[in-house]
C-alpha cells in the first residue's frame, strides 16, 4: 500500500492506493454542520494548507445500531455514530490511472435516522476494479436532516446529497471521473431519497442515471403532517417547538426521544387526508413536499414529466419485510386481531387488504397474510408506481436470491441484494451473517456487471418497463417476466 494525493477545489488530500485501487476516506464536501451552522444548509468547505489526511474513517451522523435477534446488522448500516463534527464527507474509490471513467455515487440507508457511507457492505472497491470511480457519501440524519423545524430550511438531509453531488460534478475529474456520465444509487432511505431527487428541480442536472434499490417516491409527508411530529418531540425534550428549542437538544439526547417516539404504541397519527401513512410506521422521519427541493409529491412531479431525461432501474427484493418480521417471529406468531390493529394505524381498508393476500384463508397464518401484504405495501407495489409514472427510460427488476437464514424463512429479504451488487459477500457471510453461509459468487459477479454495465452506458439486458409491457428481471432466477399489478393494488394511491 502507498500515499497517493489529489487536489480538490479545497486542497490536497492524501489517500491510498492498492491492488490498482486509489482510496480516499471522509474527504469533506460541507463544512461541519454544527454550532452555528448545524440548522443551515450546507456551507462550503474552508480551504486547508499542505495535505490533508483522507486514509481513515471520520465520523458520521450520530445514531445507534439497533438490534435484531441473531443478524449482524453492523456490515449494513455501520458501526453506529462515532462522534465528532465533521461527517458532512464522502468516500471515493478510483482506479489508478483512471481518465473519464463513468461515475457512481452512492446513497445510503437507514429509514432516515441511521446508516453510514462506511458500512462494510457497501465498500466501492470492486466497481473501481470495475472501472468506474465510485462515491459515498454522508448526509445529516433524523432531527438534524429531517425535520422541518421552524425557522429551519426544510428536507436538510436532501439538501446535504445535493451538495454532495454538486462537490462531485466539481472534483471528480481529479479522481479520474467524467463528471457528465454520474449514476446515483442508493437502497431503502437513500433510494427513497434518490427518487425525489429524480423530482426536484434543484438537482437538475447533476446525475444522468438513477438506480433506485427498494425505494420509490411515495414516503413523503406533507409539511403540516409533519408538524406533528415537531411538537410532539419538542415536548418530549421540554424545549419550543423552534429552531430555538431544537438547537439546545445535543445528538445523544435527540436520539434517546427519536427511539421513544418510534415505538409503535406511541400516539402520534401522521396519516394523510385519505388515511394513509406512507412509510408504515417504518419511521417517523421523511422528507416532506411542499418546498423547493420537492414542490410537488414526487409522483406528481413524475406525471408532469419530471425526470424524464433520468435513465431509471428501479427495483425491489421478493420479501422485503421478512427483515423485519422473521428475526422478531412477528411473521411466526402475530395474531390476526393485532395484525388488523397495527395495519389500520397506517391504512383505511387493513381488512380488505390483508383478505387480498390470504388472511382468513385455511392455512395461512395472520403473520405471513401481514409480512406479503405489508411487502406490498411499503416497497414493491409503490417502486412498481414510481416505475408507471416516470416518463423516460425505466427498467425494473426483483432480487429473487433467498437467503438460508433462520431455518430457511429469512429469503429475499429488505437489503439482501446489497452484497450482491457491491461484490462484498464475505462481509455478511457466516452464521449471523445476512446471506448465511455459501452464498453464490457467481450471482454476485453477473449483478455486479449490470449495475456496472447501466452505469457505463445505460444498457440493460431486458426491455423497459412501462403500463403495458409490464417486464421485470428475476435477477436471481435469471429470466424476465410479464408482472401482474398485486393484489394491494387496488388499496394504494
Amino acid at each position: 500500500m502507498s500515499s497517493t494525493v489529489i487536489q480538490t477545489t479545497a486542497g490536497i488530500v492524501r489517500g491510498t492506493s492498492a491492488d490498482g485501487v486509489r482510496r480516499f476516506l471522509s474527504v469533506p464536501y460541507a463544512a461541519p454542520p454544527v454550532g452555528d451552522n448545524r440548522f443551515k444548509e450546507a456551507q462550503p468547505v474552508a480551504p486547508w494548507g499542505g495535505e490533508r489526511d483522507a486514509t481513515k474513517v471520520g465520523p458520521t451522523s450520530w445514531y445507534k445500531s439497533p438490534v435484531f435477534p441473531g443478524l449482524d446488522i453492523e456490515p449494513l448500516i455501520g458501526p453506529g455514530g462515532t462522534g465528532g463534527d465533521d461527517y458532512l464527507t464522502v468516500n471515493v474509490w478510483a482506479p489508478e490511472g483512471a481518465a473519464n471513467r463513468p461515475v457512481m455515487v452512492w446513497i445510503h440507508g437507514g429509514a432516515f435516522v441511521l446508516g453510514s457511507k462506511d458500512a462494510s457492505v457497501s465498500d466501492g472497491t470492486a466497481f473501481a476494479k470495475s472501472g468506474l470511480v465510485c462515491v459515498a457519501i454522508n448526509y445529516r440524519l433524523g432531527i438534524d436532516g429531517f425535520l422541518p423545524i421552524p425557522g429551519v430550511p426544510t428536507n436538510l438531509g436532501l439538501r446535504d446529497q445535493i451538495a454532495a453531488l454538486t462537490w462531485v460534478r466539481e472534483n471528480v475529474a481529479a479522481f479520474g471521473g467524467d463528471p457528465d456520465n454520474i449514476t446515483v444509487f442508493g437502497e431503502s432511505a437513500g433510494a427513497m431519497a434518490i427518487a425525489d431527487l429524480v423530482t426536484s428541480p434543484l438537482a437538475k442536472g447533476l446525475f444522468k442515471r438513477a438506480i433506485i434499490q427498494s425505494g420509490h417516491g411515495a414516503m413523503v409527508r406533507d409539511i403540516g403532517t409533519m408538524q406533528k411530529l415537531v411538537r410532539k418531540l419538542a415536548k418530549l425534550l421540554k424545549v419550543s417547538p423552534n429552531v430555538d428549542g431544537f438547537r439546545q437538544v445535543d445528538f445523544a439526547t435527540g436520539w434517546a426521544a427519536m427511539e421513544k417516539i418510534g415505538k409503535p404504541f406511541v400516539r402520534l397519527d401522521l396519516r394523510d387526508e385519505q388515511g394513509h401513512e406512507p412509510v408504515f410506521g417504518i419511521s417517523r422521519f421523511t422528507p416532506v413536499f411542499g418546498d423547493d427541493v420537492l414542490p410537488k409529491k414526487p409522483l406528481e412531479a413524475l406525471k408532469d414529466g419530471a425526470g424524464a431525461d433520468v435513465d431509471i432501474l428501479i427495483g425491489t427484493n421478493a420479501e422485503e419485510m421478512n427483515f423485519y418480521f422473521v428475526p422478531t417471529k412477528v411473521r411466526q406468531k402475530i395474531p390476526g386481531w393485532l395484525a388488523k390493529w397495527m395495519l389500520k394505524k397506517s391504512h383505511p381498508t387493513p381488512k380488505d387488504t390483508l383478505k387480498a393476500y390470504g388472511h382468513g384463508e385455511k392455512g395461512k397464518p395472520a403473520g405471513h397474510a401481514y409480512t406479503d401484504a405489508m411487502t406490498d405495501l411499503v416497497f414493491r407495489w409503490p417502486a412498481r408506481r414510481f416505475a408507471e409514472e416516470h416518463r423516460g427510460r425505466t427498467h425494473v427488476y426483483e432480487f429473487d436470491w433467498r437467503s438460508p437464514r433462520y431455518e430457511g424463512q429469512f429469503g429475499s429479504t429488505h437489503g439482501m441484494e446489497l452484497p450482491f451488487v457491491f461484490k462484498t459477500l464475505p462481509t455478511v457471510t457466516g452464521p449471523e451473517g445476512l446471506v448465511g453461509e455459501n452464498p453464490p459468487q457467481d450471482l454476485a459477479d453477473k449483478i455486479h456487471q449490470i449495475w456496472v454495465d447501466f452505469a457505463t452506458e445505460g444498457t440493460m439486458p431486458w426491455e423497459e418497463f412501462d403500463r403495458a409491457h409490464r417486464n421485470v428481471r428475476l435477477l436471481g432466477s435469471d429470466k424476465t417476466i410479464h408482472e401482474a399489478p398485486m393484489p394491494v393494488a387496488p388499496y394504494l394511491p
